[in-house]
């Protein structure tokens, strides 16, 4: 019955009214009083939904059919990270001009995609994703190559790799016990840490959400936190410092009660510990 409604007003409404409307089904939600209660009332991204949606829009990227792929969906024109590229240019540049990174939470390779027509003429380029087991599976089957490949786990990556740097892109916010992982971090001592696309309070402490994605992307719902930068900052700050933060892409977010922004950050390891 909703959906007839819904294909009812889409035909009725001028479309800034209808996307206006719909903005009050879709985004992030909140605060949660704890990540399970958030928990409960989400789908979760570990379902071959998104996994499906995600593969088959990348491997259009992959055969050059589109030329960009975020959180599925598909662009005719690429949208960089500008901050993110930079940076990791100069992380080649200290280490002559060779790139060998961990891709935390990267996909199946987005933004290795995105970046790639400007790392691969570097001597060496190794971008390593760590991910859900699914997306691995996936990954060696479909994607990897000589510059690109999966693993289940950071130290099983370390096992074949010495990476200088690991990014985390839109993920750190997506696990339910950030600080751990960070902590398993701290305790690598990777000469740099990256993050892009993170959403960040305004002002406040660390808040949990649920975000609802519209459904022209997939049919899906997760947890969320927005983290207090301040309080991160601090944790990294024992063994690193902060380089530069910067705007990443998707601005400001104002959605019901929730209000913060997507950013990122750059540190590099003390040199007491290098």
């Amino acid at each position: 019955m909703f959906k007839k409604i819904k294909i009812i007003l889409k035909k009725l409404l001028p479309g800034f009214i209808f996307s206006f409307v719909a903005s009050y089904r879709y985004g992030f939600f909140g605060p949660f009083k704890n990540w399970e209660e958030a928990k409960k009332k989400s789908t979760g991204y570990d379902s071959d939904l998104i996994l499906n949606k995600v593969k088959d829009s990348l491997l259009k990227v992959k055969r050059g059919e589109v030329a960009y792929e975020r959180d599925s969906v598909l662009f005719a024109k690429k949208e960089y990270s500008w901050p993110l590229l930079s940076i990791l240019l100069f992380i080649a540049g200290k280490n002559n001009n060779r790139l060998n990174i961990v891709d935390f939470g990267g996909s199946l390779g987005s933004t290795y995609f995105q970046n790639k027509d400007f790392l691969i003429h570097l001597p060496e380029l190794k971008w390593n994703i760590v991910e859900q087991p699914n997306f691995v599976n996936c990954g060696k089957k479909y994607f990897s190559s000589i510059y690109l490949e999966f693993y289940k786990s950071i130290k099983e990556c370390l096992v074949k790799n010495q990476p200088s740097t690991i990014v985390f892109s839109s993920v750190i916010e997506y696990l339910e016990k950030p600080y751990e992982i960070l902590q398993e971090v701290l305790d690598l001592d990777f000469p740099f840490i990256v993050f892009d696309r993170t959403t960040f309070l305004q002002q406040g402490e660390d808040m949990i959400t649920l975000q609802k994605v519209p459904p022209q992307v997939y049919n899906a719902s997760y947890p969320c936190w927005f983290l207090n930068k301040e309080k991160l900052i601090k944790f990294l700050s024992i063994k690193y410092d902060l380089v530069t933060e910067f705007e990443a892409l998707g601005g400001d977010i104002k959605q019901h009660n929730v209000r913060g922004q997507y950013g990122g950050m750059f540190f590099k390891l003390k040199d007491k510990y290098v």
